[in-house]
């Protein structure tokens, strides 16, 4: 076992709620699957990434071990299916979103389970004060009720201890129990250098450090701007973010997994769940909002425990932008009952109905269909989400699955009538053992092949066996999906909680000012993660950049008076954004200037309203 494995196995072993905390890389999985192998009865894991949970559940059938997942996107009588397999004892391990686990089908079929632990993955994301916070992971609690015997395991990589508390506390631990692996990285070196030519400085960072890496930025145009730029240097280059075909983006993951690319150019919709030990250099090109945002991208780098780089290009405009950005993120109500307004046209969905039910959607498409823009439109979907009202998941391709219902005799009687599906029905039966028990993943290109007809062919026979009640058909999907939590309401009568609202905006700008105080402090880089996340009496690493001397902190002293005093009378008759605060300035100086508004809204000298324009207090 890796460390702290062993005693978080025993203590689930010993029947006590258990929170784990370890590091990305650490191996969580190990810690609810090993004692769930022990135990007897069924494993409920919760987790709230669709393609993280589709690749523990391949990973497992690949060992033998019988198991399944439910998420958005499935109908209900796959669900209604696979729930009644996990009654009868047919599965070990039964993956769920957290938005599922509020369904009358669900509490229904869970209280029928012999259930011999409940692991929730990504745990943090059911406390609000974490970065992350999924108002459905407060369902999890409720799960008790049903399975009072049953102890739960709590697992995440990041977590204050303000979060720790809370995790605890909202899952209703019998007895508080925490298991932590220290966040001391000894083979991780943590650099932030101050970068006015970023692209320039990435290229001397990836000739200088040798190996396998991966570059943070972002937005999508990004990264593939970058990895061209990359390539024209004759450096090994792909980009990857969540817009990409699901078939494109498995292509360049595994391209780079394989060592068939050097350089993955990613947003932060890459690297969840993949484990690749020998990644020497890690480089953001923005600092993150958060730095448990920062630490789990960063500590991608040195899984094998060699030596590893972790840079972040920074300038102190950066701070800057990043605070517009967290005003924009928190938009007014009207624009939020406007966005809840169109995604009830978008569904075609009725007022009082929706409970439940999951609709493709593409945000490019709803904001092009209703004249909305994605920033703000896509700001208001996360306040939905984070009240309940709505749950999205990522893209992730899910493979058209098959179950064959009808009996053998009335197979072979459906088979006779229809000629061209006695074929279909053959191949389907030849190729795919086990459908008549539980749901196969099946290829319609493959079926198509073996069977000597078309692909559409293929599809429209089992479409209509589908609507005869032989098989159920679940056609391949590849689009994020958007449930509907609560049914739909006019949008006159949406509400929010607008307490919960503005702490929720106070907590995300005091882990903004966090991440950029750990950029612009001249302090050891590990000292300053590890305090972040409790860890209070760290020693200095020895190997950063502070450590080193290669440090050079921003001098923000540097006239730093007559600047705020030139800030000050500019904005004396009116409020102003930055761009036009910085007309007043010589181009020359701008640099300077927004570093000396980064510090001054910091210390609440100068206030930015909703259309991000700054006054003076």
């Amino acid at each position: 076992f890796r460390p702290i494995q062993e005693e978080i196995i025993q203590s689930v072993l010993d029947g006590r709620d258990t929170l784990a905390l370890l590091p990305t890389g650490g191996g969580k999985s190990i810690c609810f699957q090993v004692p769930a192998l022990c135990l007897d009865g069924i494993c409920l894991v919760v987790s709230p990434l669709i393609a993280l949970m589709k690749d523990q559940v391949k990973n497992l059938e690949n060992r033998g071990i019988s198991a399944a997942a439910i998420f958005s996107g499935m109908s209900r009588r796959q669900i209604d299916i696979i729930f009644e397999n996990a009654c009868n004892g047919q599965y070990k391990f039964l993956y769920l979103s957290p938005e599922r686990l509020k369904t009358p089908l669900a509490i229904e079929r869970i209280k029928r389970m012999k259930v011999c632990l409940l692991a929730v993955d990504e745990a943090h994301c059911i406390s609000q004060w974490g970065y992350d916070f999924r108002p459905s992971y407060l369902q999890i609690a409720s799960l008790r009720t049903w399975i009072p015997k049953t102890p739960i395991l709590a697992l995440t990589a990041t977590a204050t201890t303000e979060v720790v508390e809370d995790i605890q506390e909202k899952l209703v631990f019998r007895a508080k129990n925490v298991f932590q692996q220290s966040f001391l990285r000894k083979n991780l070196s943590y650099s932030v250098l101050y970068e006015d030519r970023k692209r320039d400085k990435l290229l001397d960072i990836l000739k200088r450090v040798q190996g396998t890496g991966i570059v943070y930025v972002r937005s999508r145009g990004e990264t593939k701007e970058i990895a061209q730029f990359l390539q024209q240097h004759k450096i090994s280059a792909d980009y990857y973010h969540a817009g990409l075909l699901p078939e494109e983006r498995n292509a360049r993951q595994d391209a780079w997994l394989a060592g068939k690319i050097r350089i993955i150019v990613c947003t932060n919709a890459f690297g969840m769940g993949i484990d690749k030990p020998d990644v020497r250099i890690v480089v953001h090109m923005q600092l993150p909002d958060t730095l448990e945002g920062y630490f789990q991208e960063a500590g991608r780098g040195g899984r094998d425990g060699l030596k590893s780089y972790a840079t972040l290009l920074y300038t102190p405009g950066d701070g800057v932008t990043l605070r517009y950005q967290l005003q924009a993120s928190y938009p007014s109500m009207d624009k939020i009952r406007m966005v809840y307004q169109a995604l009830g046209s978008y569904t075609q969905l009725a007022i009082g109905a929706g409970l439940g039910e999951s609709f493709d959607f593409e945000l490019s498409h709803f904001c092009q269909t209703y004249k909305l823009e994605q920033p703000s439109a896509h700001a208001a979907l996360r306040v939905l989400e984070m009240e309940g009202w709505i749950a999205m998941s990522e893209a992730a391709v899910a493979p058209a699955r098959v179950l064959i219902t009808a009996s053998r005799e009335g197979i072979y009687d459906y088979q006779l009538r229809n000629r061209q599906a006695d074929t279909v029905f053959k191949t389907l039966l030849r190729a795919y053992p086990g459908l008549q028990t539980d749901f196969v993943d099946v290829s319609e290109s493959a079926i198509a092949k073996y069977a000597n007809m078309s692909k559409d062919a293929v599809c429209k026979i089992l479409l209509a066996a589908h609507r005869d009640e032989v098989l159920v058909y679940e056609p391949k999907k590849d689009k994020p999906q958007l449930t509907f939590i609560r049914e739909r309401v006019g949008a006159e009568n949406l509400t929010i909680d607008l307490d919960a609202f503005a702490a929720r905006k106070k907590r995300a700008e005091d882990r903004l000012n966090k991440a950029i105080q750990f950029a612009e402090d001249h302090v050891c880089r590990s000292q300053q993660l590890l305090r972040y996340f409790g860890e209070a009496d760290s020693p200095a690493c020895g190997i950063c950049d502070v450590c080193t001397g290669r440090h050079k902190p921003a001098n923000v002293a540097t006239d730093f008076t007559t600047y705020e005093k030139k800030i000050r009378a500019v904005l004396k008759h009116e409020a102003l954004s930055v761009e036009e605060i910085l007309q007043a300035f010589a181009p020359k100086r701008h640099e300077m200037v927004a570093q000396v508004i980064n510090f001054l809204v910091s210390e609440g000298k100068l206030v930015m309203d909703e259309q991000e324009r700054l006054t003076c207090v």
